[in-house]
């Protein structure tokens, strides 16, 4: 590659902007998790991710099986892991599931250089994959989120499905984007990422607190 960095070295870039987005992230929700849960959550999100991307690098040739197809695989695989007896009907499962998808996106980074370098045939500019890898990640980990929201509400097949739909546009546009050549197009990832994200991270996640501020009011009504 023209700048210097292999691909498997550049995992490294895509887990560091998911670690920092998951520590800005989990500020205020530090009684609802547990460290150790954490951190194997975004571990199980690397090596699903991993598995994820290998078959997305076998099938990226074939468009209509990576556009359609990968939405479908890519979210059942975490709906899997976050849909265990253990996590059902609990709110950290929520913030399990953001971790869960952060570290399933963080993969794409060296993958996203691959696939960009085997469709055009060419070195591509590492800056440019690097900014749409950073949307895939943002947009994995609000989908890890709506997922673990739908389990923990039990309205998974709703969220599991806002989750597909919403990856439909991920896969068709870097499709596109990767065979048009127009690498300043990444930025598009990023805005949707960002948008994405954002609503996660603010309108579903907060649901939690007031659930429970909701149930303390109630105990203490009760109570007195």
């Amino acid at each position: 590659m023209s700048d210097g960095i292999l691909p498997q070295a550049s995992l490294l870039l895509g887990i560091i902007p998911a670690l920092i987005l998951l520590y800005f992230s989990l500020k205020g929700y530090e009684d609802y998790y547990k460290d150790k849960t954490i951190f194997l959550t975004f571990i199980i999100g690397i090596i699903i991710g991993f598995i994820s991307a290998v078959a997305e690098l076998v099938t990226f040739s074939v468009g209509i099986l990576y556009v359609i197809l990968f939405p479908i695989f890519e979210q059942l695989f975490k709906t899997i892991v976050l849909n265990v007896r253990r996590l059902q009907e609990k709110q950290e499962t929520v913030i399990y599931g953001l971790c869960l998808g952060l570290g399933f996106g963080s993969v794409f980074t060296p993958v996203s250089i691959i696939i960009a370098n085997i469709a055009t045939e060419e070195t591509v500019s590492l800056i440019s994959i690097l900014i749409g890898s950073i949307g895939i990640i943002l947009f994995h980990g609000a989908t890890g989120t709506l997922i673990g929201y739908g389990v923990y509400s039990k309205q998974l097949t709703k969220y599991l499905s806002i989750a597909i739909i919403s990856q439909f546009v991920i896969t068709s546009f870097v499709f596109i984007s990767t065979y048009s050549k127009h690498e300043e197009l990444q930025i598009v990832l990023v805005i949707y990422g960002i948008a994405l994200y954002l609503y996660a991270n603010q309108k579903i996640m907060p649901r939690i607190l007031i659930k429970r501020a909701e149930r303390r009011k109630i105990k203490k009504l009760q109570s007195g």
